[in-house]
């Protein structure tokens, strides 16, 4: 039997805990208690993005789209949000802290109280639906190469994957192999298969099921 990997470096701390996260906290880590004011304001201008995306798409989503829909300033929403990509991650987080919720606390199978292996069917299932259902928003949102990797959200979704993988296959090079299946799960291979194919969801479904079961030794699900 291969000896167990060595530990995996990561450029961030591990997540051995991993708590729900806001994706756009990194940008107020300055200011952690927003004024009454900022937080009006800042409540505004995702409104007006959210409008914005509803009515013409995540493409019309622009600094000055939204300083526009919202009545206010361009160097508002830059010093808000960063930049583009910040203002669309911060549109994301309602829906990424709700995902969290329900892998880290929520009901079997997808939660805790299920074997690994249906948490994984389950948490590839529940992760290509989300991703459906936004997927616009989740491409236009998408970092850029350096941070892609390094995104806070996008490491608690692949250390869960690595945990659970580690019950199942504990010799196994559970950190690389979670990066592995996580890449069947990206949002831009979703979109290809779906809407540049043609493929239907149960296809990406069952495909996530069958890898799944492969990379375990688990029996097919019944």
């Amino acid at each position: 039997m291969a000896a167990v990997p060595p530990p995996f470096p990561t450029p961030q701390e591990p997540v051995d805990h991993p708590e729900l996260i806001q994706l756009g906290s990194v940008l107020e880590a300055d200011e952690p208690c927003l004024r009454a004011d900022a937080a009006r304001n800042r409540a505004r201008l995702l409104e007006a993005a959210a409008r914005l995306v509803a009515e013409r798409g995540a493409d019309a989503v622009t600094m000055e789209a939204v300083a526009a829909a919202a009545s206010v300033g361009k160097g508002t929403v830059f010093r808000r949000f960063g930049d583009r990509t910040g203002l669309l991650t911060a549109l994301l987080d309602h829906s990424e802290k709700k995902f969290q919720a329900a892998f880290l606390t929520g009901p079997p199978p997808l939660g805790p109280g299920a074997p690994p292996v249906e948490r994984l069917r389950a948490f590839g299932r529940a992760m290509l639906a989300r991703s459906n259902d936004e997927l616009d928003l989740q491409l236009a949102a998408e970092p850029g190469a350096p941070r892609r990797f390094t995104n806070p959200a996008r490491s608690v979704l692949r250390h869960h994957v690595a945990m659970l993988l580690r019950q199942v296959v504990p010799d196994a090079d559970c950190e690389l192999l979670s990066h592995t299946l996580m890449g069947q799960l990206d949002p831009a291979l979703i979109h290809h298969l779906t809407k540049q194919c043609g493929l239907p969801l149960s296809r990406l479904e069952g495909a996530w099921t069958d890898v799944v079961d492969r990379v375990t030794g688990a029996s097919p699900a019944g």
